[in-house]
């Protein structure tokens, strides 16, 4: 019994050095040479090219804990009533597949504070790496150093009162909606008015 013990003892024990690995791998992925953060012109906190960077440049990863759909959507109307009360939107979860979501909600993600665009710099991919998804931000064009690091957040149409822009861009649509749905979007705006 007491060997027995001994070994749950040490599973338990490999099983924590193991989770605080992962979780300093994890923050070692989210830091990047090529970004700094500092205060936004577009909103809150920003981050903004540390040098210049080349298009297709992978600038940074968005990392934070992985959840089930379920937890995430949990997460997600938990921080959506924060925001509310706080007065600022700040849900951070990403669609990773269709099993699992990312909580980038960790202060040690500093890729949660890249602000929307509706001409943005920077393109957001999911990538199979390390047997696991990911997502890598990389660079759509040349970016040079001190500029604001922006992407498409890509939110639906469906919700889009909610998530008005700020982006300031000469394009900007107003709301923040994926640009695939920019014309489904005027269109409705047209009728409104």
């Amino acid at each position: 019994m007491a060997k027995e013990k001994k070994n749950k003892r040490s599973r338990a024990a490999r099983t924590a050095e193991a989770a605080a690995r992962r979780l300093e791998e994890m923050k070692l992925r989210g830091e990047s040479k090529w970004v700094e953060v500092r205060q936004s012109e577009i909103h809150g906190t920003g981050v903004y090219a540390a040098c210049d960077i080349l298009e297709d440049t992978e600038i940074i990863e968005y990392v934070g804990e992985p959840v089930d759909k379920e937890e995430s959507e949990r997460r997600a109307w938990a921080q959506m009533a924060k925001a509310e009360k706080d007065g600022d939107a700040a849900v951070y979860i990403f669609t990773l597949n269709e099993e699992w979501d990312l909580d980038g909600s960790v202060e040690w993600n500093a890729a949660r504070l890249i602000n929307h665009s509706c001409d943005p710099n920077c393109i957001a991919y999911t990538v199979e790496g390390d047997g696991e998804d990911r997502i890598i931000i990389y660079a759509l064009r040349d970016i040079e150093k001190g500029e604001e690091l922006t992407f498409d957040y890509g939110f639906d149409l469906e919700c889009y009162e909610d998530h008005p822009c700020r982006c300031g861009a000469a394009n900007c649509i107003g709301y923040i909606v994926s640009q695939e749905q920019w014309p489904e979007l005027r269109k409705l705006l047209k009728k409104k008015n």
